[in-house]
């Protein structure tokens, strides 16, 4: 009967410290970045997968292929330290990013590649900016130095996006 009643309080003492993290994050803290960066970390492997095969150019399934690989090491990465920490994580992409992925399997070839790189263009602009505010105000150590150690990526990520998508648009 202690054991039950032990467990008992554990759980709802680790269910009031998450609810209470939450309610101190409405206004988009640590809690709200784990939550919108795993959101987007899916979208953007899914993008990935999307893309290997529906591309027609090799510039932008190297990418994509780039893409799968960073973000599900990435992915891993916040996945164990929000489970440390206590954070929800997404379990699915946001709405938007599942109405892009509606749009974009409709797509293949060169329509493809340039909705694709223009997505993804706008959706690293996103992250970095994400992960710059969190790198510079969040409030978790442990989160904010894993935010600094993976915005260089993401930076050149972004780079590397808008080149393609330049050379897409014949620019």
């Amino acid at each position: 009967m202690r054991t039950a009643l032990g467990c008992t309080l554990v759980v709802f003492t680790t269910l009031g410290l998450a609810a209470a993290r939450e309610d101190d994050d409405k206004g988009g803290g640590d809690a709200t970045f784990v939550m919108k960066a795993s959101a987007g970390g899916l979208a953007e492997v899914n993008a990935g997968r999307l893309a290997t095969k529906n591309a027609s150019s090799s510039d932008v399934k190297e990418f994509a292929e780039k893409m799968i690989k960073d973000h599900t090491k990435a992915n891993k990465e916040l996945m164990k330290l929000a489970d440390k920490k206590g954070f929800k994580v997404a379990r699915t992409m946001d709405e938007k990013h599942e109405k892009m992925a509606e749009k974009m399997m409709k797509l293949t070839g060169a329509q493809f590649d340039r909705a694709y790189m223009a997505g993804q263009v706008k959706d690293h602009e996103d992250t970095v900016a994400l992960f710059e505010k969190e790198a510079k105000s969040g409030k978790d150590e442990d989160l904010k130095s894993w935010a600094e150690t993976t915005l260089p990526h993401l930076k050149m990520h972004l780079k590397m996006a808008k080149s393609i998508n330049g050379k897409l648009k014949g620019e």
